[in-house]
């Protein structure tokens, strides 16, 4: 423009060119969109904000089955992208960058709103004190009297188990830990998406030499951090809701009921039925992809609980050495209903495997007296396994209902027998 409005000049404008200013288009762009970035991302975290405050952990439909907060933060996250592409420039790569590491932040912080469900110990019952059994208890032979004579039954057994059909036991606040890991791989699948067309984008400019490097790969995500996020958030949510389900929403028929008294009274039964409800359950509520990790840890729960009704269960428990066949039983039961569950999403050797700790344990029971005695002397200077741990013999022997086990306990540790609980 100027050098047509310089015909008349001897040099064709050329010497007016030279002087004038550069104007830096492609500076100015580039501030201009840091600035777009800068602004967009601050407007996500306000949006973020006002969403999880107002989160109740419902599923947003019936096809759609996480918090209506993860997929606000996922349409925020599609529709910066979509109109960071829409401005008509060509952009940078590490423009991009810019963008996908502002958006992997907040994405970062709604996770870990999503992982503050709380902790697995705080649904753990406190370990009651060691002390020696009971078995000339009143109190317990006056309960065994009673159920020989008029088929008395625990009244949590009676609420819980109504027939052949028990209700599942599945709380609200249990349910709701359900979506929030609905919500982790519903994000999981949607960064897929959004990856994508970060990737793809034709009005991208590679920058080999740019402040990034090589960062980007063949196959690699903008989003790598948010993924292990969400992988170690999916596996705290389903660690506490596991918890949650087998301590508190089935404490009545599992921990709290399971071989109280006596063992051929309190078999593992009817806490079986209530489980294999509670995991229909889970599987309806649960999408498919999560369901493998969440079935795993109610297993892990499961199996953490039936532990500590065989070693710390209290003074309503005691146990004879002719009890382990059917204790042995239960528990191959128990095993059972995760091997066929979900369809055969538990693979045998993985509930083998996490099954080793209580089967030593079991193994335990089956031994006399004196050979456990014998053990408990010999390892009790050393720790290599929850079988050979002295802890685990001498909790063994504190729950033995014999003679024997009582004399090596008052003589060795002082321990006073346990009063039954009413």
């Amino acid at each position: 423009m100027v050098v047509e409005d310089s015909t008349e000049c001897e040099d064709g404008g050329k010497a007016i060119v030279r002087e004038m200013v550069p104007y830096e288009v492609d500076s100015l762009i580039l501030k201009l969109l840091k600035q777009w970035i800068q602004e967009r991302l601050k407007r996500g975290k306000e949006h973020l904000q006002r969403t999880t405050e107002t989160e109740t952990w419902n599923p947003k439909s019936k096809t759609e089955p996480y918090a209506h907060s993860a997929a606000e933060v996922i349409k925020f996250a599609k529709e910066a992208v979509e109109n960071f592409f829409d401005i008509p420039v060509n952009v940078s790569e590490n423009l991009v960058y810019d963008l996908a590491d502002g958006l992997e932040h907040l994405l970062r912080d709604y996770i870990t709103f999503v992982a503050s469900c709380g902790s697995k110990q705080s649904y753990l019952p406190t370990l009651p004190p060691l002390t020696r059994s009971s078995q000339d208890s009143k109190f317990l032979k006056l309960w065994k009297k009673a159920a020989c004579s008029v088929g008395v039954e625990d009244p949590n057994y009676n609420m819980l188990n109504e027939g052949n059909n028990p209700r599942p036991s599945t709380s609200r606040g249990t349910q709701r830990l359900y979506i929030r890991l609905n919500s982790l791989h519903y994000l999981l699948l949607q960064l897929h998406s959004i990856d994508k067309t970060l990737s793809l984008s034709p009005k991208v400019i590679p920058a080999p030499n740019g402040r990034f490097g090589n960062r980007k790969q063949i196959g690699s995500s903008y989003f790598e951090h948010s993924r292990s996020a969400i992988q170690v958030a999916s596996q705290h949510v389903s660690e506490v809701a596991a918890y949650r389900l087998i301590f508190l929403d089935s404490h009545a028929v599992f921990y709290g009921n399971l071989y109280v008294y006596d063992v051929i009274n309190a078999r593992i039964r009817p806490a079986l039925r209530i489980l294999k409800q509670n995991i229909t359950l889970l599987c309806a509520i649960v999408t498919d992809r999560a369901q493998p990790l969440a079935l795993k840890e109610v297993m892990k729960a499961s199996f953490e609980a039936y532990l500590m009704v065989l070693l710390a269960g209290g003074s309503s428990r005691i146990f004879n050495r002719s009890d382990h066949p059917m204790i042995e039983e239960d528990f191959q039961n128990l095993k059972k209903v995760f091997c066929t569950c979900g369809e055969g999403l538990m693979v045998e050797d993985v509930v083998e495997r996490e099954a080793e700790t209580v089967e030593g344990v079991v193994a335990l029971m089956s031994q006399s007296t004196e050979k456990l005695v014998e053990d408990f002397s010999i390892v009790a200077c050393e720790a290599s396994g929850n079988r050979t741990d002295p802890n685990t013999i001498l909790r063994v022997l504190c729950y033995r209902n014999d003679p024997a086990a009582n004399h090596f306990l008052k003589r060795t540790f002082q321990l006073a027998k346990r009063r039954a609980s009413h």
